[in-house]
């Protein structure tokens, strides 16, 4: 994978699903996350084909609940981020998921009490030598390129010195946050300090942080020096900001998303957080859209609410045969 001069969708928990993906890229994301699968969670899987769908499914084994799915349309720029504190089961779950994705990625970053009591996400910070081993590990044992996404430590030295033992694994980039575990998404991401990474190291760095307008892509780069620019709730809010002709209005860019989880099945329950979270930033949930979507439980429902019955029911009828089909895309 190329990693210069690449916009990247950020791995989101509940957003960065195949249709939230297959969003992005068609609005022109080159690189896109998937949202931070655990590796607990993923060695309980078997890889299935959809042939309904048209998608690559990982399940938990004995249930129907799909932990991962992809297709072929996206395995060139899929990134699976997976959470992880053990460099053994780290392997063991990326074999199940490699050969179905471009590359698989090591989350560093995540701040939440969950990922830090499990020992995965920013707790890692702390533990270079834990970073060593689960790098080294997958690494050593996988085909596919290998990275991880890091955020800010407390002083830019720290965060300069673990980049550097990062580097030597032989990473092909790392994705720097622009914030500390404390800061809140409120607080100004830190540029400069990604910009000591950058300059401290030979390898791609991906910036992250504050990215909220079309613009933002040029100013963090020129801001920090990074190779490619990485974006989260700018994309979740309205996709069609990795679109070079400005962003479309987010009541199309939204209908546009419900129409993508009808055509690659996507879990209701993402479904509804993200057009949730879409309606929040721009508008207001106590209204009555915001309402009507609690109480929808399947996408028929949601279909319904959006005016895209027939939609959904040529989907349903001719399944896997719509993705080439303009009218339906």
């Amino acid at each position: 994978m190329d990693y210069q001069n690449k916009l990247v969708l950020a791995p989101m928990v509940r957003v960065g699903t195949l249709s939230f993906r297959m969003l992005a890229a068609e609005y022109g994301a080159d690189i896109t996350y998937g949202e931070e699968i655990i590796d607990h969670k993923l060695v309980k899987c078997e890889r299935r084909l959809n042939v309904a769908s048209g998608t690559t499914e990982f399940v938990e084994k004995g249930t129907d609940n799909v932990v991962f799915s992809t297709c072929d349309e996206e395995k060139s720029r899929v990134v699976f981020q997976m959470g992880t504190s053990d460099a053994v089961r780290a392997l063991k779950a990326s074999e199940i998921v490699c050969n179905d994705v471009a590359t698989i990625d090591i989350n560093m970053g995540c701040p939440k009490a969950f990922s830090i009591q499990g020992g995965m996400g920013a707790a890692l910070l702390s533990k270079p030598e834990l970073i060593h081993d689960i790098l080294a590990t997958l690494k050593r044992n996988l085909d596919v390129p290998v990275t991880c996404k890091i955020r800010l430590l407390k002083s830019p030295a720290d965060t300069v010195e673990l980049a550097r033992r990062i580097e030597k694994l032989g990473v092909p980039a790392l994705a720097v946050h622009g914030r500390k575990i404390a800061d809140r998404p409120r607080d100004p991401a830190k540029w400069d300090e990604i910009a000591d990474v950058v300059a401290a190291l030979s390898i791609p760095v991906i910036a992250n942080g504050d990215v909220l307008e079309y613009d933002d892509f040029s100013r963090i780069k020129t801001a920090t020096g990074a190779a490619s620019v990485m974006v989260a709730r700018g994309a979740m809010w309205n996709a069609s900001i990795f679109s070079p002709k400005g962003k479309s209005h987010w009541e199309d860019v939204k209908k546009k998303y419900l129409r993508k989880s009808i055509l690659w099945n996507n879990d209701v329950k993402s479904t509804k957080y993200t057009i949730k979270e879409m309606i929040a930033h721009h508008s207001c949930l106590e209204l009555p859209e915001g309402k009507s979507i609690n109480k929808a439980d399947t996408l028929e429902d949601l279909a319904r609410l959006y005016d895209l019955e027939d939609y959904f029911w040529t989907v349903k009828n001719i399944g896997p045969l719509t993705h080439n089909l303009n009218h339906v895309l």
